[in-house]
């Protein structure tokens, strides 16, 4: 029977029969025998891509290399013996609940992620540290003192001499960052859907670096947007040279082809520019400009006003929109607007009922539309009591951006997953009850925080992912009091990132003698539980972490059923798991099942098993652990 592998996937093995999907920072632009620029593959990076170790090849240095990238690329692939163990203490609605709050490295989470949510997420935000040397605390490794720095990027050699002038002091900061955030985003990509999307916030920190790390990741023809989002109300006059008012949100698709943002919903402001002045039966409407600057030979003609007056062409440099005979049937129609007195120059009539009942998105987001950084500081103290001024972020964002986010780019008429794995103080998981409160709609969240502490330790909370689920059960709280009958989703599942629950035997039974393997009565973790061992076989195999679970008792022994018959799974430990029992829950036909290794009464059984599923139900795929 073959056994669960119980540890995240490798990587590296699909990335080989995926390589033109999955590598569009492999492909460069290089000039050909003949001087003209070509498309070429970048055969240093793809040999690293394949690869299980680190690739020697061209020098690394920061500019679009930087010391450690290789590195950063073997860690992103390098498969993981973890978990997520659920906590339902800290959980809200554990059982029905379809949102999750994952506690630990996001690095760790996205890995542990690729089975699961493999191409199912539509839209991901993250909010990572900007790189100011206060708000950088994920370390892969990838940081080096001065001199390793230096000597990794060719600035000195080994016995300490300069090579450059410019010693870069401060490019080994880039290179950490870049190493994080680089490592981190080629695992985020692999779960987006095809229609998928990405928004990012930074600011001016580092923007330069993460529009070419996500160029090469996601591909630059799916560059989308870099969003300006004015995050303040007004001017610091503290600052050294000009007040910094903004910061940027960049935007990637998955595939450019297949995303499209939605429009926002119009504005009453929009709404009232449209007016009735002639009672045209089609109702209210708002002119717009019949000239345009590109050229168009066609659109060089006289027109004559109702007043008699003719115009003998468009003003200079500029042309009509349309030609001389479409001209003639819009005046017909009555879509030509001349003025009061008839005698302006000719405007076209846009009717309110033909134009797209929306707003198309721009790129520059004013607070009075999205809230500002006091806003979002406000929102935290409303769902938050902190008794140390300190601890209150000033990074958070506000409800309202996630909203925007949120509107352009997932559907209230779907079960769009939305991945926050920079979570922070849970604004993204607040914006999605938010928003599904507004537009009745059931997005989901998947929110990633590690256990970073707070700088001053609070009574109610030691950790920033602590505030975050005490910020949505408040949330979820208010909602609550606001619709008794509502029945949105307002819970959350927690689960934490820990070691795997198998025994170091599991994965490496041939290191063990024999007289040592005998020690071993069961290749477990001793304190994990059943639900611990149902997550990481639920990881294993790829099943949804937020289905529905049910347990059962089928001759004495505990059965958990996800989403009915998704998977069932028998962690008895009894050594009485016999072929009755087995002929009992094959009756219910799960498409999965999986039990215990120690569960099985005799070798026989164990053996049987699987014959029995094939006769009962056949279509069953059976592992144990």
């Amino acid at each position: 029977m073959e056994k669960l592998k119980m540890h995240s996937p490798n990587l590296t093995q699909d990335n080989i029969a995926r390589i033109r999907d999955l590598f569009p920072g492999c492909v460069t632009e290089a000039k050909g025998e003949d001087g003209s620029v070509k498309l070429a593959v970048d055969f240093d990076q793809l040999r690293q891509e394949l690869a299980d170790s680190i690739v020697e090849g061209p020098q690394e240095r920061y500019h679009l290399n930087w010391p450690g990238k290789r590195e950063a690329l073997l860690t992103a692939n390098t498969p993981i013996a973890k978990t997520l163990r659920p906590c339902r203490d800290e959980s809200v609605d554990f059982d029905i609940t379809k949102n999750l709050f994952i506690e630990g490295d996001n690095l760790d989470a996205l890995k542990l992620l690729q089975e699961t949510y493999l191409g199912k997420v539509k839209l991901i935000y993250i909010d990572p540290p900007y790189n100011t040397g206060r708000d950088f605390i994920y370390d892969d490794d990838y940081s080096a003192d001065v001199e390793g720095y230096q000597l990794a990027s060719g600035q000195v050699n080994e016995t300490g001499g300069k090579l450059v002038a410019n010693t870069e002091a401060n490019g080994r900061y880039h290179s950490d960052w870049l190493s994080m955030i680089y490592a981190r985003l080629r695992l985020a990509r692999n779960l987006l859907k095809d229609d998928g999307v990405i928004f990012m916030s930074i600011d001016d920190n580092e923007v330069d670096n993460l529009r070419k790390v996500a160029s090469e990741v996601f591909g630059d023809e799916n560059f989308v947007a870099q969003v300006i989002w004015q995050k303040v109300f007004s001017p610091k006059n503290s600052a050294r040279w000009f007040s910094e008012d903004h910061d940027y949100v960049l935007v990637y698709a998955k595939n450019g082809d297949s995303w499209s943002p939605n429009l926002l919903p119009q504005t009453d402001d929009m709404i009232a520019r449209y007016k009735n002045p002639d009672n045209d039966p089609r109702g209210v409407w708002q002119s717009d400009n019949l000239t345009a600057r590109n050229r168009y030979d066609a659109g060089l003609y006289s027109v004559k006003c109702p007043s008699g007056r003719v115009i003998e062409g468009p003003p200079k440099g500029s042309y009509w929109r349309v030609s001389e005979a479409n001209f003639k049937k819009l005046d017909v129609d009555n879509r030509i607007w001349w003025g009061a007195d008839g005698d302006n120059m000719p405007r076209l009539k846009r009717f309110l009922t033909e134009v797209k009942q929306g707003k198309t998105p721009q790129t520059l987001w004013f607070y009075k539309e999205v809230g500002h950084t006091q806003d979002a500081k406000k929102t935290l103290l409303k769902y938050v009591q902190f008794e140390e001024t300190e601890n209150v972020l000033n990074s958070v964002k506000p409800v309202e951006l996630l909203q925007r986010i949120l509107q352009l780019a997932t559907s209230p008429s779907s079960d769009d997953i939305v991945l926050d794995f920079f979570s922070g103080s849970a604004t993204t998981a607040h914006a999605v009850i938010k928003q599904n409160a507004e537009d009745g709609g059931n997005r989901r969240f998947v929110a990633v925080q590690i256990a970073e502490p707070l700088p001053t330790p609070e009574p109610a909370m030691a950790s920033i992912f602590e505030m975050g689920l005490k910020r949505v059960r408040n949330v979820a709280m208010e909602l609550r009091q606001q619709s008794s009958t509502s029945q949105q989703d307002l819970g959350f599942r927690v689960l934490k990132i820990e070691s795997s629950n198998m025994a170091d035997v599991y994965y490496s039974p041939d290191a063990l003698d024999n007289a040592k393997f005998d020690l071993f009565v069961d290749n477990i973790k001793p304190d994990r539980t059943p639900e611990d061992l149902l997550f990481q076989v639920m990881l294993d195999w790829g099943v949804d972490l937020a289905l529905p679970i049910d347990k059962q008792s089928i001759q004495d022994k505990e059965v958990f059923f996800v989403e009915g018959n998704v998977l069932a799974a028998c962690f008895d430990a009894s050594g009485s798991i016999d072929e009755a029992f087995v002929k009992e829950l094959a009756k219910h036909q799960p498409l999965r099942v999986v039990f215990r290794d120690a569960g099985y009464k005799n070798s026989a059984v164990k053996i049987n098993v699987e014959q029995i599923f094939k006769l009962l139900s056949p279509a069953t795929e059976v592992k144990c652990i």
